[in-house]
């Protein structure tokens, strides 16, 4: 089983920036894929960046060259910098975590995002 925690959400006014941080704990050595979705009220949750153990990473086409993720492997970390904040940006994220050797998902407790106008 594995555990995450995240932090780091709150009001920002559009143009603004954030940074949210995930700890990873547990079962981590099954851990490959770790990343960020959001969601808000009424629709599905959504990819916005992930990150492989190699470093190999995936943006939803909306976020690139604003957000920016990235790991701490050693600390169990991983982390998304969010830079020029939009409204539509506003929702809960969620820390995720993948096994790669069973492809359970695992899921944090979701921190709000609300970005003002």
């Amino acid at each position: 089983q594995v555990r995450l925690v995240e932090s780091g959400g709150g009001l920002v006014q559009a143009g603004g920036s954030l940074t949210l941080a995930c700890t990873a704990s547990g079962s981590i050595f099954s851990i490959n894929v770790m990343g960020w979705y959001r969601q808000v009220p009424g629709k599905e949750r959504e990819l916005v960046a992930t990150m492989t153990r190699g470093s190999i990473t995936n943006y939803r086409d909306s976020v690139k060259g604003r957000f920016t993720i990235s790991r701490d492997n050693a600390k169990n970390m991983v982390y998304l910098q969010m830079n020029s904040l939009k409204p539509d940006d506003t929702a809960v994220y969620y820390c995720n975590a993948q096994n790669r050797l069973t492809a359970e998902a695992y899921w944090g407790q979701g921190t709000q995002v609300t970005v003002s106008s």
